[in-house]
Parts: C-alpha cells; sequence; structure tokens
C-alpha cells in the first residue's frame, strides 16, 4: 500500500444469517484512491460485505475502519459523518419512482447537505452531462428511461456530492454488452475525476478487468486471493482459475437439484 493508513480496512469481519455463516473473518485493505473490485459467485456474501462496510448491515463480529477511525457500533451523527464521504451505485439504481430524474441526483444534496434546490438542480445536471445525459433526461420520470439510462442517472447521483469513497453494486447487471462498457467506462472516469477510492461487487469479469487495479475473490466466507488485476488470469489459485474459465469442474462445488 502507498499509504500508512488504508482508506478502508477490514480485519476479521464476519457476519451470520441464523446458522449460516456468510463472512467468516475477512480481511482486507483498500488504498487511498484504489479501485478494488471483488468476485465471486452468486451467493458468496458479496452484496453482505459491501453491507456491511456501508453500514447497512451490522458485522457479528470484527474490524471495520474507514480513514484509521472504528467504524463498527456508529450510531447517530457519528454514523452520519461517516456516511457523507460515501457515494454508492445500486444494483437497480434504486431511483425514486415519486421523484424526477434532476431530483434524484439530487437527493443527497437537498436531503443530506441541505442544499438549496435551485443550486441542486444546477449540480445535478452537470452530473447527467458528466455521464453523458442531456438537460432533457432531467425532467423525465424514472419510468421513462431505459436500463442503460437507470444506470447513468444512479452514477450521477453518486457522484454529486464528490464522495471520496464509492461503491458500484453489480454496475453492469441487465446491461447489454455494449451499455456495459459505457457504463464501465463512465465509471473509470469519474473515479479518477474525483479521486475517490472505489469497492466494486461483481461477478462480471470484462467489467472487472476494466474498472479494477485490484481484485479480490470471495469464496466461503473468506478472501481466497487478491492481487492486481493483470495478475488475475495467471493466479495460480485454483478457485480463481475455476470461475474466470467457467469450469464446472474444480474447488468450487454448484449443487445442482435432480430433476
Amino acid at each position: 500500500m502507498t499509504d500508512a493508513v488504508p482508506k478502508i480496512r477490514l480485519k476479521g469481519v464476519r457476519k451470520a444469517f441464523g446458522r449460516k455463516t456468510v463472512l467468516k473473518g475477512v480481511d482486507i485493505d483498500v488504498a487511498k484512491g484504489e479501485s478494488l473490485v471483488v468476485i465471486g459467485g452468486s451467493g458468496t456474501g458479496k452484496s453482505v460485505l459491501l453491507k456491511c462496510i456501508i453500514g447497512l448491515l451490522p458485522p457479528d463480529a470484527g474490524s471495520i475502519l474507514v480513514d484509521g477511525a472504528e467504524v463498527v457500533g456508529l450510531r447517530g451523527r457519528e454514523r452520519a459523518e461517516v456516511r457523507r464521504k460515501f457515494g454508492m451505485l445500486f444494483q437497480s439504481a434504486a431511483l425514486f419512482d415519486s421523484l424526477n430524474v434532476w431530483e434524484n441526483v439530487a437527493f443527497g444534496l437537498i436531503e443530506g447537505r441541505g442544499m438549496a434546490r435551485r443550486e441542486a438542480r444546477a449540480k445535478a445536471m452537470d452530473m447527467l452531462a458528466r455521464v453523458g445525459l442531456g438537460a432533457d433526461v432531467g425532467n423525465l420520470s424514472p419510468s421513462e428511461l431505459s436500463g442503460g439510462m437507470r444506470k447513468r442517472v444512479g452514477l450521477a447521483r453518486a457522484i454529486a456530492t464528490e464522495p471520496e469513497i464509492l461503491f458500484f453494486d453489480e454496475p453492469t447487471t441487465g446491461l447489454d454488452p455494449i451499455m456495459s462498457e459505457v457504463i464501465n467506462e463512465l465509471i473509470v472516469k469519474c473515479v479518477r475525476e474525483l479521486g475517490a477510492t472505489a469497492i466494486s461487487i461483481t461477478h462480471d469479469l470484462g467489467s472487472a478487468r476494466k474498472i479494477a487495479d485490484r481484485v479480490a475473490m470471495l469464496h466461503g466466507g473468506n478472501i481466497v486471493w487478491e492481487g492486481p488485476v493483470a495478475e488475475l488470469d495467471k493466479s495460480s489459485n485454483a478457485f480463481v482459475d475455476q470461475f474466470i474459465n467457467g469450469r464446472a469442474e474444480g474447488p468450487i462445488h454448484v449443487e445442482v437439484a435432480a430433476g
């Protein structure tokens, strides 16, 4: 790591739901300005890991540090101050149907930062332009948008508050290959322009290769491999090799119910 204090550090993070243990002691550091992509199959706990970092789920054990400060257990104003550092693009974009596009983009500015509506609208329009959407889109309702447009509006909202840390939850799910590449390029562009630290979760290897500086693979509740994205195809890790090549045979077992 280039910084003595990682932007984000996880130590021994565990999370269970009843008898099912999803995270079994995750350890990982993310440096300031780094783009980390966490890969892994469906149901391996990627989303749970992200929600623990953001604070939407409390871990059962372990430590999560942001800028060297413990965030597990924070409440009220202290938790709100940490969340001001965050921006997130949700898997389904999660736009508010009751608000038009510019109001969605400006939501954090108005509700979270107390910005006046006129100023927030101008900022929202600027953010829409940064993700390649014209001013005419600002007055549309979310129901009038295509899937790719919804993703771009979600990205505009994520960057509107100029966060220090960006989270991307399956950013290309449900998109065709061309729009997926558009979203990947926009993510790289926006992260670089903000100088932000980014954590993404995906099973889309094309997306991972495009947006990652470093990749970590989550399996069985633990990080089984991590390294620079350039080493992904030559990791010599059996789990990674099976996953990136889509092989049925290997250490990752997929149970298939008998018909």
